[in-house]
């Protein structure tokens, strides 16, 4: 029976994982002749690099294409900076770029990684150390060629911006021997003038070209300098030391002039918007007081004692009003309750039943007669009737009385 037996996916990830931990084939560079060069749709980059004895696969994703500055063509000798690995699905390693360059700049390319490891470890790149540009300047600081476009490009752009700031060159050499030591000597130069901002830069070109920009004493005099940088170096897609140490980078020296002067007219027409903002609001602000003193008047008024008393003897006033009239309508339901009570003491009264034809009957002894067990025969009596009195004597009784209709 077969022991240890393995699928293919086993095998190749196995090998995969082989590759992936050796810290060698992680970031290599390999130098060959570009072949089989297919850009495809997608944005990645398939080739082969070649030489006298042998041939690797080679892919560039589309996420990496930035470290590519030139179209690959067939034949190129050029230097590859990516990692080495397995793709599984074939079987077969291949190595995937990060990095291109062309071999005639190779070494200087390695060595530029080096110092920009170096001075990136010490800390001139660091955030923390990076000067802001002062938004309006009085006088600019170049160091350039005296010749050339970029200098050129620079004064037109900072006359059209702003004819007002000073400029101040310092011509240096940007190429060549002792192009490092003249760009220092112009920096340190621009010190003693006392610039508000300095623009450090040249023309595109080869890394060859742009070297200069590259040393070491030119990056350290950059970061030591006490004036904020601007570097402006080449073109869009170069980058050098100075861009990393300088406290601000610019594509182009063109563009470096436009983040350095402020535009004249823009600022006079951002003024005369505060200018009317700060009125407004002052007007603002002297009508929001003015309406704030009415107020305040008008609660003086409200709260002076003179006023207290005109409200307390109103409010006087209005509860002496209160209480006539209540009294006038208590009196007049009295009135009114003593008319009934008048008229219910006329139907009790013994006048009113006298004058409908009523008698009251009493006894020599003042006591009323209501019955006639009340007298006997002979008895005097008084008889009262509505005009007067009659003295009678009970001559008999009769005890009962047929009434007729």
């Amino acid at each position: 029976m077969l022991k240890n037996v393995y699928t293919v996916k086993q095998v190749n990830a196995y090998i995969k994982n082989m590759f992936t931990q050796d810290f060698m084939l992680n970031r290599l560079y390999v130098k060959g002749e570009v072949s089989n060069c297919k850009y495809h749709p997608s944005g990645h980059i398939y080739f082969s690099l070649k030489d006298e004895s042998g041939t690797i696969a080679c892919v560039m994703f589309a996420g990496s294409r930035s470290g590519l500055s030139f179209r690959m063509q067939e034949g190129q000798q050029v230097v590859v900076l990516g990692s080495v690995s397995v793709y599984e699905r074939d079987g077969r390693y291949q190595m995937y770029a990060r990095e291109i360059i062309l071999d005639g700049a190779g070494e200087l390319y390695l060595k530029f990684e080096a110092l920009k490891k170096e001075l990136e470890e010490m800390g001139m790149f660091a955030q923390e150390y990076k000067r802001p540009i002062p938004q309006f300047v009085k006088k600019v600081g170049i160091v350039t060629a005296s010749s050339g476009a970029a200098v050129r490009d620079i004064i037109n752009i900072a006359a059209r911006r702003n004819p007002y700031v000073q400029l101040i060159l310092c011509p240096a050499k940007v190429q060549g021997e002792g192009a490092a030591e003249s760009i220092v000597q112009g920096i340190r130069m621009l010190e003693e003038q006392d610039v508000d901002v300095m623009i450090v830069g040249r023309g595109g070109g080869s890394i060859e070209d742009l070297w200069a920009f590259n040393e070491e004493i030119v990056a350290r005099a950059i970061f030591e300098s006490r004036v904020p940088v601007i570097s402006a170096v080449g073109h869009e897609t170069d980058t050098t030391i100075a861009d990393y140490v300088a406290d601000l980078r610019a594509p182009t020296p063109s563009a470096a002039a436009e983040l350095a002067v402020y535009e004249y007219q823009a600022a006079e027409n951002l003024m005369k918007e505060y200018q009317m903002r700060l009125s407004s609001a002052v007007l603002k602000k002297a009508e929001q007081n003015r309406q704030y003193l009415k107020q305040a008047a008008l609660k003086l008024r409200l709260f002076h004692p003179r006023q207290k008393l005109l409200e307390n003897r109103q409010y006087a006033s209005d509860l002496e009003l209160q209480l006539r009239s209540r009294m006038e309508e208590i009196l007049q339901q009295k009135r009114h309750q003593f008319a009934l009570y008048v008229e219910k003491m006329k139907g009790l009264s013994p006048l009113e039943k006298l004058n409908q034809g009523y008698a009251y009957v009493e006894d020599k002894k003042g006591r009323p007669v209501r019955q006639i067990a009340d007298v006997k025969e002979g008895d005097a009596i008084r008889i009262y009737v509505s005009d007067g009195m009659i003295e009678a004597q009970v001559k008999g009784m009769t005890e009962e009385i047929q009434y007729h209709a």
